[in-house]
C-alpha cells in the first residue's frame, strides 16, 4: 500500500510540474507575442510620470516666481518691469494686484478694463466697484442681472439709494422687494423701506 502510495504523490508532483511548465510556457509565449506593446505601454507609463514630474516642478517654480514679483510690487507698486513680469508668471495675480490698487486708488479707468479680465472674481468685483464708485444706476442694475454677481444685493440696495434720491420711490420700493429675507442685507433693506420709501 505505502508504494501505491508514494506513485500516487509522485505522479500528483509530476503532474503540478507539468502544469506548472505549462503555464510558463503560455506565459513565454504571451511574452514574446506582447513584447513589444508591453515595453511600449512601459515606456509611455514612465513618460508620463515623468512629463508630470516635470510640470509639477515648473509649475510650483513659476508659482514661486509669481509670488517673489508680487511682494518687490507692494513694496515698489510703480515698478512697471515686476508688472511686466507678474503679467507674463501669473496673469490672474497680476489683475488681482491691479485691482487691489485701483481700490486703493479709486482708479476707475483701471477698474473698467479689469471687468474684462479672465479672472471670473476679479472681473466680478472691478464691474461692481466701477459701478458703485461711479453711482451709475444703469450700471448698477446690469450688474444685478448677472448670473453670479457676488455684490448682488448690496448692488440693488445702492441702486435704490440712488433712485431714492432722484425721487423713484416706487422703483427703489420694488428693487428692495427683490432682495431675500434671507439675506444679511435684510435689515437695512427693512430700515430702508421703513424709513426711506414710505
Amino acid at each position: 500500500m505505502s508504494i501505491k502510495h508514494d506513485i500516487d504523490m509522485v505522479k500528483e508532483e509530476l503532474t503540478s510540474e507539468e502544469k506548472f511548465f505549462e503555464k510558463s510556457v503560455i506565459t513565454e509565449r504571451f511574452i514574446k507575442k506582447y513584447k513589444n506593446i508591453i515595453v511600449g505601454a512601459v515606456v509611455v507609463v514612465i513618460v508620463i510620470i515623468g512629463a508630470n514630474i516635470a510640470y509639477n516642478a515648473n509649475e510650483s517654480s513659476r508659482i514661486t516666481a509669481a509670488n517673489d514679483v508680487f511682494n518687490e510690487l507692494q513694496m515698489n507698486p510703480s515698478n512697471v518691469g515686476d508688472l511686466a513680469r507678474l503679467k507674463a508668471l501669473s496673469p490672474a495675480l497680476h489683475d488681482a494686484f491691479l485691482y487691489s490698487k485701483a481700490i486703493a486708488d479709486k482708479n476707475i479707468d483701471t477698474l473698467k478694463k479689469l471687468k474684462s479680465s479672465k479672472s471670473l472674481l476679479i472681473g466680478d468685483l472691478a464691474t461692481y466697484e466701477s459701478a458703485q464708485n461711479m453711482k451709475d444706476a444703469s450700471m448698477l442694475s446690469s450688474y444685478t442681472l448677472k448670473q453670479d454677481a457676488i455684490y448682488k444685493d448690496l448692488a440693488r440696495v445702492q441702486n435704490a439709494i440712488i433712485l431714492m434720491n432722484d425721487g423713484k420711490t416706487d422703483k427703489a420700493h420694488e428693487l428692495l422687494k427683490l432682495i431675500s429675507d434671507t439675506s444679511s442685507l435684510n435689515k437695512v433693506v427693512q430700515a430702508l423701506l421703513h424709513y426711506g420709501v414710505k
